[in-house]
């Protein structure tokens, strides 16, 4: 059995250290509840780029150059070590995390910034990292694309994990990449909401048969920095909620045992047996007796793609 610990809380917006550092807190807040596996929203860190939802691309250029040179100096260059009092955390504390990033890009042009989950297992090792293949709309205006490279379901001591973000749930070879991996801990960091978004949630626990982890962005307009380019134009103070969170645990099959955690700040708590996945398989297994190789099959390239190669 694994206690989920899914952190609905803001972000201390567009500021790396203070957000991290918030961060610890709440897995240790978490820890103390007995939690074995700790999720974060999308973009966590440091806070999701709201805000290219309401400027008018072209129009404000302005303001979305501000606001793109404060994510690029906010986001976590893994190689550099920004995420170290994460990974010390695990393994402090012998506990699973995943996490919803803005990274920067250390290897090319250091300049572009991609929408990243880790996971950090209970030693303290980031055991997977996977780049939000397709941004959504105005999204690729902010984060490159991501490759298959991190489309895999790791081994922790919670269980099997693999990670989707936001839009591509919606993307059924991205999933169907994940259930040939047996996962069973399916964690769908998002900035989406509402019932039709958790219909889909649902959606995928029953076809996948796994649990399913939404982990929701709660953002308040007290959230926003006071120096946040055209703040009241953007975010009035008659708009108390910018995002209400929704984050939610889905048993294999469809229901909801705990969530959604709507317009509230906080940790939402659930129980899970790994077992209860493979129980669930018994009558629909759609890469095993359901999937039909004959007919229908899947190719993944997970090899990181690069512009250039340098050859010695």
């Amino acid at each position: 059995m694994t206690k989920i610990a899914i952190i609905q809380e803001s972000p201390v917006l567009l500021d790396r250290k203070k957000t991290i550092e918030k961060a610890v807190q709440l897995i240790e807040q978490a820890v103390s509840a007995g939690a074995g596996l700790v999720v974060f929203p999308e973009a966590y860190i440091s806070g999701y780029p709201a805000w290219i939802w309401r400027l008018r691309p072209g129009s404000d250029w302005g303001e979305s150059e501000e606001l793109h040179a404060r994510l690029v100096d906010s986001s976590v260059d893994i190689e550099a070590g920004d995420l170290k009092p994460l990974c010390e955390s695990a393994k402090h504390n012998k506990i699973t995390i995943v996490c919803g990033l803005n990274e920067r890009d250390d290897a090319l042009s250091r300049s572009t910034i991609y929408n990243t989950v880790v996971i950090i297992g209970a030693d303290g090792n980031i055991l997977n990292r996977h780049r939000k293949l397709m941004p959504t709309n105005p999204e690729r205006m902010v984060w490159g694309f991501g490759d298959g490279s991190g489309l895999n379901v790791v081994d922790t001591p919670a269980g099997r994990i693999g990670t989707l973000l936001c839009w591509e749930n919606y993307m059924p070879l991205a999933r169907y990449a994940l259930y040939s991996q047996a996962v069973e801990f399916y964690v769908a960091p998002t900035y989406d909401s509402g019932d039709d978004w958790l219909g889909t949630m649902r959606h995928i626990a029953r076809e996948g048969r796994c649990w399913v982890i939404c982990s929701g962005v709660a953002l308040e307009n007290s959230d926003i920095p006071d120096d946040f380019p055209c703040r009241e134009a953007l975010y009035p103070a008659s708009e108390v909620w910018i995002n209400p969170g929704d984050s939610a645990v889905i048993a294999p099959g469809g229901e909801m045992i705990a969530g959604p955690m709507r317009r509230e700040k906080g940790i939402l708590y659930a129980d899970a047996d790994s077992k209860r996945v493979y129980i669930s398989k018994r009558d629909l297994d759609v890469t095993g007796h359901y999937s039909r190789p004959d007919i229908f099959s899947l190719d993944v390239d997970t090899q990181s793609q690069s512009p250039v190669r340098f050859k010695k």
